[in-house]
């Protein structure tokens, strides 16, 4: 990701920023949905040069196509999972007194249908809990990478993450 690239993601999320109270408003509210991203061909490989994970049916076209009922590559489940954070940068709200954001953790992830090499997925994210401490807010979604056309979902998860919060003022 260039440096512009970063500028523009750190800016979408400053204009989405609002009071703790207007966040606070959206437990068991409307979902958020965020763009649709394109999975191809180019991604897959990445992912795969990342985790050391070059299994064929990830990085082998024509082999792929051939051996599976796919019709061609799919995406890795974890490289799906881990599109959740730039689905969500496109998506979520988050508080204005925010210092930094956290991945806390997962309480169920489900892979429910592969992403083929050139599909478009995007996020739908509703928050399902929130629990607030003095200088974090730990908020659950219930996170769902849809595919553009389908039926099915490539993935839903409840999703856990810490907004990490500049302490109250005296």
């Amino acid at each position: 990701m260039g440096l512009d690239s970063v500028a523009a993601t750190e800016a979408a999320l400053r204009a989405r920023l609002v009071p703790l109270d207007a966040y606070r408003a959206h437990l068991d509210g409307d979902a958020f949905v965020s763009d649709w991203v394109t999975v191809d061909q180019a991604m897959i490989d990445t992912f795969a040069t990342a985790t050391h994970d070059h299994q064929f049916i990830h990085v082998d076209p024509e082999r792929a196509r051939a051996e599976t009922p796919f019709g061609g590559t799919i995406a890795h489940g974890f490289l799906t999972l881990s599109l959740l954070s730039p689905l969500a940068y496109d998506a979520l709200p988050g508080v204005e007194t925010t210092k930094m954001g956290i991945n806390y953790g997962f309480e169920r992830v489900r892979f429910l249908n592969p992403v083929k090499a050139g599909q478009r997925v995007r996020g739908r994210f509703k928050m399902i809990g929130l629990t607030e401490r003095a200088v974090s807010l730990q908020t659950t979604w219930d996170a769902t990478v849809e595919i553009e056309g389908a039926t099915k979902p490539a993935l839903t998860a409840h999703w856990i993450t810490l907004a990490v919060l500049e302490p109250p003022a005296d």
